[in-house]
């Protein structure tokens, strides 16, 4: 009962550390780095646009985490010897899934947003899709540029 209770705990716990990994990739957010700093802006006119998938993340916390997750689950299983090998082959197994998980968790919706600036350049960007924020083309857009990281806005 107690080793249920406790494998519950650690899928709980990997799933809120898990959803603290992903950072936001859409247009109005920024780093605490970027904050206050001066901003290159320029505009254009939307000249297409392309749904696209941005990655999940793949740091070592899922892995690790679906490890603990997964020994816990395999060392419940059996006794003696056959405890120690099956929370190793959990562990194994666990720490596989919990870095599919985190990439799953983690993955988002982006849209690559190719425009054709004032100056005569056509370059694509790619962002997190935003709810409230609907592009379309032909659409006059700004293109905000701060530490080499830029973003589309209305």
């Amino acid at each position: 009962m107690s080793k249920s209770v406790l494998l519950v705990a650690a899928f709980s716990s990997m799933t809120i550390l898990l959803s603290g990994c992903a950072s936001s990739l859409t247009g109005d957010s920024y780093s605490r780095d970027e904050a206050r700093q001066v901003q290159t802006v320029r505009t254009g006119t939307i000249v297409a646009l392309r749904p696209v998938q941005i990655e999940g993340t793949k740091t070592p916390i899922g892995a690790a985490t679906g490890a603990v997750v997964g020994g816990v689950g395999g060392s419940a299983i059996g006794g003696g010897r056959g405890s120690i090998v099956t929370a190793v082959i959990g562990a194994v197994a666990g720490g596989l899934l919990g870095s599919a998980a985190e990439s799953g968790l983690t993955k988002t919706q982006g849209v690559e947003i190719t425009v054709r600036e004032d100056d005569g350049s056509t370059r694509a960007y790619v962002q997190q899709v935003e709810p409230n924020q609907v592009f379309r083309t032909g659409e006059r857009v700004r293109i905000m540029t701060v530490n080499g990281t830029s973003r589309v806005t209305q």
